[in-house]
């Protein structure tokens, strides 16, 4: 059996051989740049790539909660314009969302509002009243071919939880004249009744988001198209319509009328830290959009007073 043991031997020396160059050629492998990335548990690598991955799904969770709290950048199409569209495409928004500082602003008294378009769906209205939102204004219409399918769960959520709400009309001065566009909204939505818990219609007028800035009219023919839209409103509600817009956009497009300052209540949009200069024809402004990214959903706003103001608004005026 000599030859036997003597072959056995030679295999396993050969074995040995083998299993030597695989171990050398692993420690080789291990030495090269990048490898011990690879390595499970290697705290260079493996805890760095799962930091990453960790920072990743966070920062894709807060796009995704920004998503549903505010709105897209931009309209594609009509229908998809809300109230500060066409103010964040022309004048930015660098606010944090928080409420501004009420020395700073030359506030006294404040009731905070939101104001929501189809973007944010169906609305936690008790997470709105819980934070101190007490008013807000929905999307009712825009031009005379859109209505908002979210509609009547924003209007009548927020009624239910207990605000003061309204609704408001996005103008489209080039589809359609201001009276066509004034009975659209009253008769989808954007009706009044003095029930003490609804507010006077608005007529947000801005820049066009979808084309030429002042929707293709002259300054002159633009001032004309929302007497017509607010003196149509007023004979079908009895209420004058509040205007929402923004002094640079008004001061461009209408020339910077005076005209309707005596009438009706002016909706100033500004994303800074005070309400900054008015239009002409206003000495104070009733509401104020100050960020386009407030907490929850919406656009947050400020009304100018106190709540027995506000309820005096949406009683009479």
């Amino acid at each position: 059996m000599p030859s036997f043991r003597s072959g056995t031997a030679r295999r396993r020396r050969g074995m040995a051989a083998v299993v030597g160059m695989f171990v050398s050629l692993l420690a080789l492998v291990l030495a090269l740049p990048g490898a011990a990335s690879a390595v499970p548990g290697n705290a260079d690598g493996g805890t760095k790539s799962a930091k990453a991955a960790e920072s990743g799904k966070a920062e894709e969770s807060a796009k995704d909660a920004e998503g549903l709290r505010g709105n897209p950048k931009a309209p594609g199409k009509p229908g998809e314009a809300w109230m500060g569209a066409g103010v964040q495409m022309h004048e930015a928004d660098s606010t944090n969302g928080n409420p501004p500082d009420k020395d700073r602003a030359g506030l006294l008294a404040t009731v905070h509002g939101v104001d929501v378009s189809s973007h944010q769906g169906n609305v936690a209205w008790s997470t709105l009243w819980n934070s101190g939102v007490r008013f807000a204004y929905a999307k009712a219409t825009e031009g005379t071919s859109y209505k908002n399918p979210y509609f009547a769960q924003q209007y009548n959520g927020s009624y239910n939880v207990g605000m003061i709400r309204g609704a408001y009309h996005f103008a489209l001065p080039n589809s359609s004249s201001g009276a066509t566009q004034a009975n659209y909204f009253a008769s989808n939505g954007g009706g009044w009744s003095k029930d003490g818990k609804t507010l006077p219609g608005v007529l947000d007028i801005e820049y066009n988001p979808y084309g030429a800035t002042c929707y293709g009219l002259s300054k002159s023919a633009m001032v004309n198209w929302i007497k017509d839209f607010t003196s149509t409103y007023k004979a079908r509600t009895g209420r004058d319509a509040v205007i929402y817009t923004t002094t640079n956009w008004w001061t461009q497009c209408t020339g910077n009328s005076s005209a309707f300052g005596n009438s009706n209540p002016l909706w100033i949009a500004r994303y800074a830290s005070s309400p900054g200069t008015l239009p002409a024809g206003w000495g104070f402004y009733t509401f104020w959009q100050y960020t386009s990214s407030g907490p929850t959903v919406g656009d947050h706003n400020l009304f100018n007073g106190s709540m027995t103001r506000l309820k005096v608004l949406a009683n009479n005026g």
